[in-house]
């Protein structure tokens, strides 16, 4: 199975910090965990809090111990292809996360959102569309779904970005679905 990853961090700093994590399943099952700061953690933004809302001490009070959300991460994501929009991004704050945890820093790998999307297009449109045509079609499958929600923006809060992509993967499975229907019937010569 696969999922969709998504961190939000205390700055994009050499030093910033993971302050929340949330994956989505390709089923629709997600978690979302604000992480409380190891002690040594003290690069802060303000400008970051802004974006995303989450203050310090909203980190101290409710945040999980770093080490317990890391552990969770590594148990449920351990077996599937995990993806992310940003991967070098989050695959640093993923990093920064283990390693403070006493974990391995490549225990897990993040994938490109962009490989899962154009996966799940070829996926469905391989079985009914010529290979001369397979490329174009996928391209426009991929455009169309992109531009459905360039007008909304990211919410900057790792569970609703990472629904975000697991929808867009959705409805790009939709549109290639519909696409190979389509193209199937206007093929068929019956």
């Amino acid at each position: 199975m696969i999922a969709f990853l998504d961190f939000e961090a205390s700055s994009l700093a050499r030093r910033g910090t993971p302050v929340e994590v949330a994956w989505v399943f390709e089923d629709g099952q997600g978690e979302s965990h604000l992480i409380r700061p190891a002690p040594d953690w003290t690069d802060w933004s303000p400008e970051a809090e802004a974006i995303h809302g989450l203050s310090r001490d909203t980190l101290e009070r409710d945040g999980e111990p770093h080490g317990d959300v890391a552990h969770r991460m590594l148990q449920v994501l351990r077996d599937h292809a995990v993806f992310a929009s940003a991967p070098s991004w989050d695959g640093k704050w993923m990093s920064v996360l283990l390693r403070a945890s006493g974990l391995p820093r490549h225990a897990l790998r993040l994938r490109d959102t962009d490989e899962a999307r154009r996966a799940a297009a070829l996926d469905l449109l391989m079985p009914t569309v010529p290979a001369g045509q397979l490329d174009a079609a996928v391209a426009s499958i991929l455009l169309a779904a992109s531009r459905a929600v360039e007008s909304e923006p990211p919410a900057h809060r790792a569970l609703a970005d990472a629904r975000r992509e697991h929808g867009v993967w959705l409805d790009i499975r939709r549109r290639a679905a519909a696409f190979a229907a389509s193209h199937s019937t206007s093929e068929d010569p019956r």
